[in-house]
C-alpha cells in the first residue's frame, strides 16, 4: 500500500526578524485511501507541513525525513513531486495570468502522465467534473483564479484534483472563505476523488464544519510545531466544545 511517511521533521523560515523555527519534530504517516485532519490554532505550523510537503523553497528544512514509497520527497523538484503523486490545495490559489484552465489543467496532465489526454475524452472529462462542482463552463476558458471569488478558486483547486489523479493531496484550508452550499459542493468533489483513486489525504483545517463532510479517520492537533495529541474523529468533536485552550500552555504561546 502506498504511503506517505513523514519522520522527525523540522522546519524553519528566514524573516526580516532572523530565522523562525516553525515545525519541531513531526511524525505523521499516511496511507493510501486514509484521510487526517490536521487542527490546531493560528501559528501552530500547519501550513508550513504543507509547505514543506510540496518543497516550496522559503521553507528551509532543517532536519527528519518524508519519504513517498522509500522515496526521499526531499531530493525531489516541485514538478517532480507533482510526478511522483503528490498534490497541494493551497489556502490561497493564485492566479495566473494569460493561461486558460483548459491549456493550465492539460500542460499539468501531460507533465504528470508523460503524454498529452486524448482531447475528446479529456474536454468531456473537465466539463463532466465542472458541472460536478457546479461550475459554469465559461470558467474553462478563463485566465486561471483570475477575477475568481474564493470559492470559485477553491471550486477550481478540487477539479485539478479530481482530473489530476494524485495518490496523497494535501488540502491547505480548502473550508476558508466557503458559505455552506459552496462547502458542501468542495467536500463532494473531494469525496469523489477520493472513490474514484483511493487516494491518501492530509485535510488542514481551524474548524469541525468541514469534517462534517469530510469523514477523517485520524485527526491530529498540531500546537507549537508538533503533534499535541491524536486520535479518531472523536477528538475533533471534543475540540470543537473545548477549543484548543487546554493546550496552550505558557510554554507553548511563546
Amino acid at each position: 500500500m502506498s504511503t506517505l511517511a513523514i519522520t522527525d521533521l523540522h522546519v524553519s523560515v528566514q524573516t526580516d526578524q532572523g530565522t523562525v523555527q516553525i515545525l519541531n519534530g513531526v511524525d505523521l504517516t499516511i496511507k493510501k485511501g486514509e484521510i487526517h485532519a490536521i487542527m490546531g490554532p493560528n501559528g501552530s505550523g500547519k501550513s508550513t507541513l504543507a509547505y514543506a510537503i510540496a518543497g516550496h523553497p522559503k521553507y528551509q528544512v532543517d532536519s527528519g525525513t518524508i519519504t513517498l514509497d522509500g522515496e526521499n520527497v526531499l531530493e525531489m523538484s516541485v514538478d517532480e513531486r507533482a510526478r511522483a503523486g503528490l498534490f497541494l490545495a493551497m489556502q490561497y490559489p493564485v492566479e495566473i495570468p494569460g493561461v486558460t484552465v483548459t491549456n493550465f489543467l492539460r500542460t499539468a496532465k501531460t507533465a504528470i502522465d508523460g503524454e498529452a489526454p486524448p482531447i475528446r475524452t479529456w474536454l468531456k472529462d473537465i466539463r463532466t467534473s465542472m458541472a460536478n462542482l457546479r461550475m459554469d463552463k465559461v470558467f474553462a476558458e478563463r485566465n486561471v483564479n483570475e477575477g475568481f471569488s474564493g470559492g470559485e478558486k477553491k471550486r477550481h483547486e478540487i477539479l485539478q484534483l479530481e482530473l489530476l489523479k494524485p495518490a496523497f493531496a494535501v488540502l491547505d484550508e480548502t473550508d476558508s472563505g466557503l458559505d455552506v452550499d459552496a462547502l458542501k459542493i468542495v467536500a463532494d468533489g473531494v469525496n469523489r476523488a477520493k472513490e474514484t483513486t483511493g487516494l491518501g489525504i492530509v485535510l488542514i483545517t481551524h474548524y469541525t464544519r468541514i469534517l462534517r463532510y469530510i469523514k477523517p479517520d485520524f485527526v491530529h492537533v498540531f500546537v507549537a510545531g508538533r503533534i499535541a495529541e491524536q486520535g479518531g474523529p472523536e477528538l475533533a468533536d471534543r475540540l470543537e466544545a473545548e477549543g484548543y485552550d487546554r493546550f496552550l500552555t505558557p510554554a507553548n504561546v511563546g
